[in-house]
């Protein structure tokens, strides 16, 4: 499989999962839900398409979890809501770039 394919798929399955995760959540009111969810996939879908296609000459794990974190510390800045952002953020491209190197 080339890497833009599997950049697609594994950006989509992480944008979907966040937003899955992000749905119990109680907001002001349902538009800032949308915008909140909406966010939270594009930044994911992005993180997920860049892992596999990005080659930094180091362990394709470490590459994740570098871009992981890297991609995830300024929405986190913003919401504050570190925890639960860096936390997916590291986690997903921990396994993402584990799965990379495997296909």
């Amino acid at each position: 499989m080339d890497r833009i394919t599997l950049g697609l798929i594994f950006g989509l399955v992480f944008g979907v999962l966040d937003v899955l995760i992000m749905i119990p959540l109680k907001y002001e009111n349902s538009r800032k839900k949308i915008e909140a969810m909406s966010g939270a996939f594009i930044e994911r879908f992005m993180l997920g398409f860049l892992i596999p296609n990005v080659n930094l000459g180091i362990n394709q794990t470490i590459t994740g979890l570098l871009l992981g974190l890297g991609l995830s510390i300024p929405t986190a800045i913003i919401t504050r809501a570190y925890a639960p952002i860096v936390g997916i953020g590291a986690l997903g491209g921990l396994v993402l770039g584990f799965l990379s190197g495997i296909f």
